[in-house]
């Protein structure tokens, strides 16, 4: 009788690890900036069909990257379970730390599920502050369900180290919507410009106003703070 085939948990976990991080690793780049009225979340993102940030409650949004049909199931969910606690509690109990945590403990069973494929998505939840006692948050989710907290920016995706290089040295406290989204912008030209330098071949498509997606939390809007900027508006900046 042949013995049964064994494979130790480590080396699941690691090829779990492995295999999600191939996944994020060519998935397209999303960056939240703080800029002097609340958090701007600008995306590459060429396709029509699929939004990389969305609202999920009165000032929070989820900015996704990775797989879309999975990362939009779990904005579905982050939705649902907010509109629950907001409804049975109070609308203020609904933050951005209570959702990361919800989606950490979704994200992270998954994970540990010796027999499920791994998530491959990265997640923001991004909060903006409600009055000047309080301040804005940036969460960043892993695919396996681990999170922390960032502070003026934030950035996922395949390229997000050599973004943030660019940030600590652009981004400044107190930029105006405009500047933000422009250094969002400049920072897609920069990485674009040097894989095509690196690969030696054309470009798939340029950074325009239809490649990328722009979306922000604004606390000087009414109760609902999630805006979307559409193609005309993002025309000006270019």
């Amino acid at each position: 009788m042949s013995s049964p085939y064994y494979v130790s948990p480590e080396q699941i976990i690691q090829d779990k690890r492995d295999l999600a991080q191939r996944g994020i690793e060519q998935a397209k780049e999303v960056i939240a900036l703080e800029y002097n009225n609340g958090i701007v979340m600008v995306a590459e993102n060429p396709l029509t069909t699929v939004f990389k940030i969305s609202e999920v409650y009165d000032r929070i949004a989820l900015a996704a990257t990775g797989l879309s049909p999975e990362y939009e199931a779990l904005r579905r969910y982050g939705i649902e379970q907010a509109e629950i606690k907001g409804f049975n509690y109070n609308r203020e109990d609904v933050t951005a730390k209570w959702l990361t945590t919800v989606y950490s403990q979704s994200i992270g069973a998954n994970f540990r599920e010796w027999d499920s494929k791994p998530l491959e998505v990265e997640l923001l939840v991004c909060e903006v502050k409600g009055d000047a006692s309080s301040s804005n948050r940036i969460y960043h989710l892993s695919f396996d369900g681990t999170f922390g907290e960032e502070e003026q920016y934030a950035v996922i995706g395949g390229r997000a180290d050599s973004i943030v290089e660019i940030l600590e040295q652009e981004h400044r406290e107190g930029m105006s919507l405009e500047d933000a989204i422009r250094l969002g912008i400049k920072v897609f030209e920069t990485i674009e410009a040097d894989v095509d330098e690196e690969t030696s071949e054309e470009p798939r498509y340029e950074i325009a106003a239809d490649t990328i997606e722009v979306a922000l939390l604004d606390e000087e809007q009414e109760r609902r703070k999630f805006r979307r900027l559409p193609t005309e508006e993002l025309e000006k900046l270019f």
